[in-house]
């Protein structure tokens, strides 16, 4: 039962605006840090707190309150003077706000939120007198077998197992529990464990949701001027189906003289026309700023730095760049993955970098832009960059490629390496890195998203990851290709080019039929054969096709132009190689195949073959 019957609305309300406040909050107190006698980023913060402490009194979140509360005591000592911003102080502060989206876990099922741990609560109180000991002289934390009573609060060693080795250390046996100390160092410790697993992605607070399901946030905030032109291009559009209606009567009655016919054309041209400004409109509805998503990445970054000893400085570009909604989410991981490689892998440690010249702060840069119909986005650091010849060597020695392959390998070829499942060349498992995950899920992640990964480095002066994504992922631009009289479509994103398939330039290569593009040999894949059609006609064209492992010659019969597709899921009958369908101008349903897929996955789906399911859907379209 919820413990905010009657007050639905409200509550929602209070989420969507105290957690954009929290991530303000959040993210000022990382420039504090920096800044500590900036009294007016002191201010800010302390209104935002405020704010949420009102809104959560509105709403009898009594132990939210209390927390919100302390907190804004502190805050308001320090913006007064009677405090300084120190490192014992910012690390009690950043373990209360990661309490408080703790306890919007709570609120987000209409949950009253549990007290916040003992033992924050004691360090905020010694903050407050000016009492807050320093973590190197806090005493060791006693053991004790007493077990915590059940859903009075976090696991906090379980959490510390999340922490340090993220997702694969989920299904682990939690550590011994240890009784709470009257020491500073294990409550500001336990605080901090707290905020960092209420940072971690997919994390939404206590649940009783099954383990390993992530809730997804399927509202979206929408500018209101954008929901006006939707409504005015409505209107217009009604406006000229009224028009066409009318003509429609002229036509019917035998008023077919060429001023009617005339005024026909012009009406189907508006409508057209307006359909169009519509689709973009709507479109728009689905585009946020990316800076919703960049907002959590600098407190992170900080969290990370300070753990390994480093001055780290996340700096954010683009922030304003718009980019489809049902992406944000799906990113979120990937560029964390990439912000802690960054800190960990690509950032040098104080004494390497005073050896080599460096300022002792790095900069770490997470940027986005807008180039075509492409989002940009870009997470670059200032450090060692990256040793092709290490990197292969380390490939080698575990066993991902060979002597030979290693070889023949340019940089770029070998930066691409560490995409590889189980590549890593740390020495040993840390807390951060050294298990050979992570870099693989990013360029997972990314290819689901219909983009592309790259790498640029330079030797002594740093990394950049360079992420190439669609605005969005509604509408999709295809090539149309024939196989007899089916049209099926591929992403254009894919295409480099069309080339026509000369049989005297055609050779066997292994086995294999291959033609030399420009000095490279190229693979000629027939169409035909990765859907398991029969060859009824000597192909007589080629798509010079890129994916992110290899280049090849698609085979195919004939083309039937580019068309902007909506693709529409085939839910749970889905064959293995397709993912979708669309409708083209004519009315005809098209299939849209999945290249990657079609090229890797295994040849069934269920038991029946994917040949015998692509056809039939074909035939059904």
């Amino acid at each position: 039962m919820s413990d905010f019957a009657g007050m639905e609305e409200l509550l929602q309300d209070f989420l969507v605006e105290a957690g954009d406040l929290l991530s303000d909050v959040d993210n000022k107190l990382v420039d504090l840090e920096r800044s500590a006698g900036d009294v007016s980023l002191l201010n800010e913060i302390f209104r935002g707190f405020h704010t949420i402490k009102g809104g959560a009194g509105f709403l009898a979140a009594n132990e939210l309150v209390t927390l919100c509360h302390l907190t804004e005591n502190l805050f308001d000592k320090l913006r007064n003077g009677e405090l300084e911003v120190t490192p014992e102080i910012m690390d009690v502060i950043l373990a209360a706000t990661g309490a408080v989206r703790q306890m919007f876990g709570y609120l987000e099922q209409s949950t009253q939120p549990p007290a916040a741990d003992e033992g924050l609560i004691r360090s905020l109180k010694q903050a407050l007198a000016g009492e807050l000991v320093e973590a190197a002289e806090a005493p060791a934390a006693t053991s004790s077998d007493e077990p915590e009573p059940e859903g009075e609060g976090p696991d906090w060693d379980k959490m510390y197992q999340v922490v340090v080795s993220e997702k694969t250390a989920v299904s682990a046996p939690p550590a011994k529990k240890t009784q709470k100390s009257d020491g500073a160092e294990e409550e500001v410790i336990k605080a901090a464990i707290g905020r960092r697993v209420a940072d971690k992605p997919g994390y939404s607070g206590p649940t009783g949701r099954r383990e390993g399901e992530k809730q997804r946030d399927n509202s979206i905030r929408v500018d209101t001027t954008r929901l006006d032109q939707v409504l005015n291009l409505s209107g217009e559009i009604g406006l000229t189906k009224n028009r066409l209606n009318a003509l429609r009567s002229q036509i019917l009655n035998g008023d077919t003289d060429n001023d009617t016919l005339h005024s026909l054309d012009v009406a189907v041209s508006q409508l057209d026309l307006l359909v169009s400004d519509l689709q973009n409109a709507v479109m728009k509805t689905r585009m946020q700023p990316i800076g919703r998503l960049f907002q959590k990445y600098p407190r992170i970054a900080r969290d990370l730095a300070r753990n390994l000893g480093k001055d780290v400085e996340l700096a954010l570009a683009g922030e304003e760049t718009e980019i489809d909604k049902t992406m944000i989410e799906d990113l979120s991981d990937p560029i964390i993955h990439l912000i802690r490689n960054a800190v960990d892998h690509g950032v040098e440690d104080n004494d390497e970098r005073k050896a080599n010249g460096k300022s002792l702060k790095s900069t770490l840069r997470l940027e986005a832009r807008q180039e075509g119909d492409h989002i940009v986005i870009v997470v670059a650091d200032d450090g060692r960059g990256m040793n092709a010849e290490k990197l292969r060597a380390s490939a080698v020695a575990k066993g991902l490629i060979t002597d030979e392959e290693a070889n023949t390998m340019d940089e770029r070829q070998s930066y691409n390496l560490i995409f590889l499942p189980g590549f890593s060349t740390a020495g040993e498992v840390s807390a951060v890195s050294g298990r050979g995950v992570g870099m693989d899920v990013v360029r997972t992640n990314i290819q689901k998203l219909n983009g592309s990964i790259d790498i640029k480095c330079v030797a002594g002066q740093g990394t950049s990851f360079i992420i190439s994504l669609p605005l969005t992922l509604a509408i999709l631009p295809v090539l149309l290709v024939r196989l007899g009289d089916q049209p099926l479509a591929v992403p254009l994103s894919m295409v480099r080019e069309i080339l026509p398939i000369e049989t005297d330039k055609v050779q066997e290569v292994g086995g294999r039929a291959t033609m030399v593009v420009r000095g490279e040999v190229l693979p000629i894949v027939p169409l035909s054969s990765l859907l398991g059609w029969p060859q009824v006609n000597q192909p007589e064209y080629g798509v010079l096709m890129q994916t992110a492992e290899q280049s090849f010659i698609l085979a195919i019969d004939s083309f039937a132009g580019r068309e902007d597709a909506v693709i529409k899921s085939l839910d749970d009958f889905r064959p293995q190689g397709v993912a979708g369908v669309t409708t083209l101008s004519n009315g005809q349903i098209v299939l849209i195949l999945d290249m990657k897929e079609l090229l890797g996955g295994p040849g069934e789906r269920h038991g029946v073959p994917r040949a015998a399911l692509i056809k039939r859907v074909a035939l059904a379209a």
